[in-house]
């Protein structure tokens, strides 16, 4: 599970707190994370751990383990920024923020004063019958088949339809962004990252410049409207801050969620039959999914010297928000890593505090679709005969493939 770090440390980093760590090799492995690796962080890691490879390039930060040490920190917007967080503008030389996500208060409250209501459980729930039309169109190609390659022909498509007719974004260019998306994501290799935020951005800036010369009825266009503090409107950095964020959690969380849950029902056909029979527990099944499959680690930075369990944290480093880690805190949660759709347990999948997920509600009805239909549409599925899934770890834990027939 962990080694020992090989890069000097800091000199108030104790050896005894500081290690590589598997789970964030960004590789794939052969076992389920979530019942592996995970289970024995809790069983063998402290509350706080130098984590020498937890970001992405193989760059440091402290490990929370905790739910109730993670949950103080998303509280706690003073002593924990968000500010650049990701490295995404100054990976490429430019100095712009992921708006909402990288900003802080005092004016990432306007922000979401402007953004909230876009997002709201009551907007979302009128984009319901799109997103069955989606889903059901993308279903109806293989039904009759009687097998699908899942992740290529509903996952990765199916919620990037959505965001993309969101922002009036071709859609003919799905392949395409979905390149860019994973060499943004799910690599360890900076430069590779940093190329495909330089296309994203180039790609963005052109279609924010075209709309600026050419509004349309869509959301791109809705944004110049948006105000921030004593009314004046948003400018091109924070309408491309906005527009980076969408198309970065838009094209890969909900697609990362729906592989991750369809590979557990593959390996638990009594739960699969489970949410056939009584599809009203799909609301509930989905939150506990998040639970125990939300995928992502993201970070807040030490605003100041800090101390978290004793230990001293210096201005600048990066304390995670594991939400696959701290989801499975058995100091909260019996058996953590089992999926029990009855549990109703908090969970921290889409955030905490003022950086609370902006499309949660979009997420949650997007997974809810996705199970209601593909059950009703599909008889019981299982894994494609000599097909063993393998899962991705990293900061997004994922399967990159996934097989699946019922015939």
């Amino acid at each position: 599970m962990a080694t020992a770090p090989i890069q000097e440390l800091p000199a108030h980093v104790p050896a005894s707190k500081a290690m590589r760590l598997a789970y964030f090799a960004r590789e794939e492995v052969a076992d389920c994370p979530q019942e592996t690796l995970i289970p024995e962080m809790h069983r063998t890691l402290g509350p706080i751990t130098y984590v020498t490879n937890i970001f992405p390039g193989d760059k440091p930060g402290w490990l929370l383990t905790g739910y109730d040490d993670t949950m103080a920190m998303l509280r706690d917007p003073d002593n924990f920024t968000k500010n650049g967080m990701g490295q995404w503008s100054q990976s490429i030389g430019e100095d712009w923020l992921v708006v909402p996500t990288e900003v802080d208060p005092p004016i990432h409250t306007f922000y979401r004063k402007a953004l909230n209501p876009q997002f709201s459980p009551q907007k979302m729930a009128a984009m319901k019958d799109d997103l069955r039309r989606r889903a059901s169109d993308l279903i109806m190609q293989f039904r009759d088949r009687g097998h699908c390659d899942f992740i290529n022909e509903f996952s990765e498509r199916y919620p990037i339809f959505i965001v993309l007719d969101l922002l009036g974004l071709p859609q003919e260019r799905l392949a395409e962004f979905l390149i860019w998306e994973k060499e943004m994501l799910h690599t360890n290799d900076w430069e590779v990252r940093s190329n495909a935020v330089r296309k994203v951005v180039d790609y963005l800036k052109s279609e924010i410049q075209d709309r600026r010369d050419n509004p349309r009825d869509d959301y791109i266009s809705k944004i110049f409207d948006f105000e921030v503090e004593d009314g004046r409107k948003w400018n091109d950095r924070e309408v491309l801050g906005h527009c980076f964020n969408l198309f970065l959690g838009g094209l890969d969380t909900v697609t990362t969620m729906l592989g991750n849950i369809f590979t557990h029902l593959a390996r638990h056909p009594q739960q699969q039959q489970e949410l056939r029979e009584h599809p009203d527990r799909i609301v509930l099944a989905v939150e506990e999914f998040l639970r125990v499959y939300g995928p992502v680690t993201a970070f807040r930075i030490a605003s100041r010297e800090l101390e978290i369990h004793g230990q001293k944290i210096m201005p600048g480093e990066y304390v995670s928000v594991s939400t696959p880690i701290v989801n499975q805190d058995p100091k909260i949660h019996d058996q953590p890593s089992e999926v029990r759709f009855d549990r109703k347990a908090a969970h921290v999948a889409l955030g905490g505090g003022i950086h609370k997920c902006l499309g949660m509600h979009l997420a949650r009805l997007e997974l809810q679709t996705a199970l209601e239909l593909f059950l009703q549409e599909i008889p019981q599925f299982r894994f494609k005969d000599g097909f063993e899934p393998r899962y991705f770890v990293g900061n997004i834990t994922f399967v990159p493939r996934l097989e699946l027939q019922w015939i």
